[in-house]
């Protein structure tokens, strides 16, 4: 390898151990650049509705029915919990990771409350902590950061956490066919989970610019992203017919956004009025230009 050649090109593929990365961060400093590789996005596949049950790994998303997806999900889980993380060197037991993960699926899209999650796992709540950041470096799970404005009021400190492949979510809660999401209770925190990682991916924007922001009064954002200098707001809704809320108002004013999108499943996008824009899953693609 002649890495001073500017006409060599490397892709590497799959998995490397943590002193791997670490000696090329140390032999390459300047001349090394990290490029995360997401599963399929809705602007790659054209369609959302198998995209958000399968979720995007080439594997499951591309399976001949439901079942193999299904399998391969599973397969997926174990050989990460039982090989590629011992491989790196950590020394945690695969049952407990996979009751915490478990446990994190369950609390999709809520605040992570390490001491009450250690007290359903007879864990202490540091062990809960560094179980959720080894999955975030594995990039299972995408931790979000609350905002700070400064306002009057008490705003929630602590961040939330999501899994970031809505398949793999799915099999971790136990929703193995479409019947059981289209009934589930989670249902409308796995399609928050499925749009907040698209409209990520869709506008490029770093994990350190992504946050959601709530106060203990109950004014909440789903996702304020800043992108290109301005803050851009969403809130994600799976109805058809999404409506302005006063949450909605509060946020658009105290956290200064430059704009509101509410996201929704419809087929329509269009104007809620200055600053706000109900805006179809179908259109997201559009984000990417816009901003």
């Amino acid at each position: 390898m002649h890495d001073d050649d500017p006409s060599k090109r490397f892709l590497i593929l799959g998995s490397a151990s943590k002193h791997l990365l670490h000696q090329s961060s140390e032999s390459l400093t300047g001349r090394i650049h990290y490029e995360e590789i997401t599963p399929f996005r809705y602007d790659e596949v054209g369609e959302w509705k198998n995209l958000l049950f399968r979720g995007g790994f080439p594997r499951s998303y591309l399976a001949e029915n439901d079942e193999n997806s299904l399998q391969w999900r599973e397969d997926y889980v174990r050989t990460l919990l039982e090989q590629d993380i011992p491989n790196l060197g950590f020394r945690i037991p695969a049952t407990h990771l996979r009751r915490f993960w478990m446990m994190l699926a369950n609390c999709h899209g809520q605040i992570f409350n390490a001491h009450e999650i250690g007290q359903s796992l007879d864990l202490s709540a540091p062990a809960m902590r560094r179980y959720l950041n080894l999955l975030s470096d594995m990039l299972m799970v995408r931790i979000l950061q609350p905002w700070h404005v400064n306002i009057g009021k008490r705003q929630v400190k602590s961040p939330k956490s999501y899994i970031r492949d809505s398949g793999i979510f799915h099999y971790l809660t136990h929703i193995n066919n479409r019947d059981a999401l289209a009934l589930s209770p989670k249902r409308g925190a796995s399609f928050e989970g499925f749009v907040l990682e698209e409209l990520i991916r869709i506008t490029r924007v770093k994990p350190e610019d992504c946050f959601f922001w709530r106060t203990h009064a109950g004014a909440e954002l789903d996702l304020l992203l800043l992108i290109g200098g301005k803050k851009i707001g969403f809130e994600i809704k799976m109805t058809d017919k999404p409506k302005v809320t006063q949450s909605m108002h509060t946020s658009l004013s105290n956290c200064e956004l430059d704009h509101l999108y509410l996201v929704h499943p419809g087929d329509v996008t269009w104007s809620l009025g200055d600053k706000m824009t109900a805006l179809c899953l179908t259109d997201i693609n559009r984000l990417g230009d816009d901003h």
